[in-house]
């Protein structure tokens, strides 16, 4: 516990704007927060998922030294608890998260675990900026796959399916639509939805392939429905990079049913391997899938199928249209080459967050934490809006 602390410190102090080569300085009982008119570093905050927000004690205010007036809404306390990552998101300059439609996501109940006001109140400096993928995920240049290939020599990816169809124990079988899965075996994910599917997909003659980990009640649910469909699902329970290239090389759809998803990168690797994925219409997945239909393939650009709602039903569907279009072989491999022909590698994502780090130095002295409005503590999910703090931050 002290160690996880001592980390978050270290992430506060980066956080939070600090005179050079000097610590911050907390103010009046009431917690405002003072700083001398000497230039300062600016800072910008990233988010990943906010759900996993690294929360402590109210007593890590004295562990870590600092006065009581620290413990405040406009400063570290969050719900009666120490939020580095609360303090974090007060005061940078600049915030960033993963992707357009997460950004906004986190402003609303559902997905902003409590911090929804406080970024809705800073939401002129959150951007969303889609990380990028690297230089290992290349089908031409792959070492774990079995045959290599590139957008001209796509007919090579069958070999790759093949191969993946003989070490998941799955039939032979090269008309059979082969969909993967690799993923954290979690409710967030959509695992729950992709079972409740399997036996209907194996009706439809599709067949089915996951690896991953996570919560006993999937994994045993997948073991029991493997074993219930010899030849027709196959699956590998933990961790082995080598087989998650080989799934998506070798796999004709790629699932992403996650419930919400800040980012993703699988999906990109997946339209990257000629994989079109299937994905819930959230987060990352949103921004970087474009869904098909009649128009998105009269353009050019449909890389893969997303649905909305959170229930089995709707993935179905999606899957349902999936399959459909993989029975019209043209149809398909144009999806595949659109999927193929997109840039997800680091240089987009690149220029934007040099934008950001521009328009924190562009901001005046104090950046985000200039004097503003009183505001409102966000309210907690299931609980009474607390009232609201009697001050505003004062000048810097």
């Amino acid at each position: 516990m002290k160690i996880s602390a001592l980390l978050a410190l270290c992430f506060l102090v980066l956080a939070v704007p600090l005179h050079a080569g000097q610590v911050y300085k907390w103010g009046d009982a009431q917690g405002n927060v003072h700083y001398s008119d000497k230039p300062h570093a600016k800072t910008v905050m990233s988010i990943h998922n906010l759900m996993f927000q690294g929360n402590f004690g109210r007593e890590w205010v004295t562990h870590l030294g600092l006065p009581a007036s620290a413990f405040d809404v406009n400063g570290v306390e969050f719900y009666g608890h120490f939020s580095f990552l609360k303090a974090g998101l007060h005061f940078a300059d600049q915030i960033t998260t993963v992707s357009r439609t997460y950004a906004g996501e986190i402003q609303t109940p559902e997905f902003g675990y409590g911090m929804d006001g406080l970024l809705k109140w800073r939401h002129e400096v959150l951007h969303g900026i889609v990380n990028g993928i690297g230089e290992d995920w290349r089908p031409a240049s792959d070492p774990y796959l079995h045959a290599r290939y590139t957008r001209p020599s796509l007919r090579a990816k069958s070999d790759n399916k093949r191969a993946l169809q003989a070490e998941m124990n799955l039939a032979e079988e090269a008309a059979a639509p082969l969909l993967c899965m690799v993923s954290r075996l979690t409710r967030q994910k959509g695992i729950d939805l992709l079972l409740d599917c399997m036996p209907d997909l194996v009706e439809a003659g599709a067949q089915i392939a996951v690896l991953g980990s996570g919560e006993r009640q999937y994994e045993e649910r997948l073991g029991d429905l493997a074993r219930r469909y010899p030849g027709r699902i196959g699956v590998a329970i933990g961790h082995n990079e080598g087989l998650a290239h080989r799934l998506i090389a070798g796999g004709d759809m790629f699932l992403m049913p996650s419930r919400f998803e800040p980012c993703g990168l699988a999906q990109m690797y997946a339209m990257n391997y000629g994989t079109p994925p299937v994905a819930r219409r959230t987060g990352g997945l949103s921004d970087t899938i474009v869904d098909t239909n009649e128009a998105a393939l009269h353009d050019g650009i449909a890389t893969g199928f997303l649905f909305d709602g959170q229930s089995s039903a709707s993935l179905m569907f999606a899957l349902r249209r999936a399959l459909a279009c993989y029975k019209t072989k043209t149809v398909w491999r144009a999806i595949q080459a659109n999927g193929m022909k997109r840039d997800f590698s680091w240089n987009n994502a690149a220029q934007a967050y040099a934008e950001v780090y521009r328009a924190a130095l562009r901001l005046p002295e104090g950046g985000g934490a200039a004097p503003r409005p009183p505001i409102s503590r966000p309210q907690a999910p299931g609980k009474a809006k607390p009232k609201s703090p009697k001050a505003a931050l004062s000048k810097r």
